[in-house]
């Protein structure tokens, strides 16, 4: 992992990474030392790593909680080349999209794609995170990602055991049932009502799937990209209670 710049804001380090081919950034109170909970961020499909919303989230977790919060670009995605592959299926997608025709299954089977690319990208991420002064090895780890940012984080939690718990959402069974399976960490699911990408039955499919003995479905009215802001509370409170309250960790200023 190298770093290539650091900028401070009202108390946060912003790091952006490279390691590989990978790039990321990660966030942390400012000249934080000691082992502390992680979070990991996966961004939504046609976003990168630094979104807005994904910024406002990682400020949150840090100021509010003192965790180190890390995203990468999904393959094709932020600064990361597409592949012709990437290019076919993208443009498949905006031709239905253009003749009206429904894009689920589609942008599920991309999904899939990315994520088999993805995973080990997020393990390797995840090992190098771990090594650092100011995450260390010994501290619980959450993921939180929706949309494209399920469709990677499920088979990512579903192999990876160093995942303590984790919020999904705006996904459906198609493609990610078998992975949903093997998840038996804590799960909060969003799941929005009358989601134009994710059908209802799909979505409440994918949360039936999953092996946690503690899961709580979040359902709200709206449409794929109207996820309530209070969400955002209700993920902070899950994870405070996941990674510090329940592993009595308390993380290092």
């Amino acid at each position: 992992m190298r770093f290539t710049s650091e900028t401070t804001s009202n108390g946060v380090s912003e790091r952006l990474f490279t390691l590989g081919d990978l790039s990321g950034v990660l966030w942390s109170p400012a000249d934080a030392t000691g082992s502390r909970p992680l979070m990991l961020l996966g961004h939504g499909g046609g976003q990168h790593k630094r979104a807005a919303g994904l910024v406002d989230r990682a400020h949150r977790y840090v100021a509010a909680c003192g965790f180190a919060v890390a995203a990468i670009d999904a393959p094709g995605h932020g600064d990361r080349p597409r592949t012709e592959q990437d290019e076919r299926f993208i443009a498949g997608i905006r031709e239905r999209m253009a003749a009206g025709e429904p894009v689920g299954p589609q942008v599920s089977r991309y999904n899939a794609a990315l994520a088999a690319r993805a995973v080990p990208e997020w393990q390797a991420t995840l090992d190098a995170l771990q090594e650092l002064d100011c995450v260390g090895a010994d501290g619980p780890v959450g993921y939180w990602g929706i949309s494209l940012g399920s469709a990677i984080g499920v088979p990512f939690v579903a192999a990876e055991p160093r995942i303590t718990a984790a919020v999904f959402g705006l996904a459906g069974h198609q493609t990610l049932a078998e992975a949903a399976a093997l998840v038996t960490v804590p799960v909060e699911f969003l799941l929005q009502w009358d989601d134009e990408l994710v059908p209802r039955d799909a979505g409440l499919a994918l949360f039936d799937a999953f092996a946690s003995r503690e899961k709580t479905l979040h359902a709200n009215p709206g449409r794929h990209l109207g996820v309530p802001a209070f969400e955002l509370d209700s993920s902070q409170h899950f994870f405070t209670r996941h990674l510090v309250h329940g592993g009595a960790f308390t993380p290092a200023r």
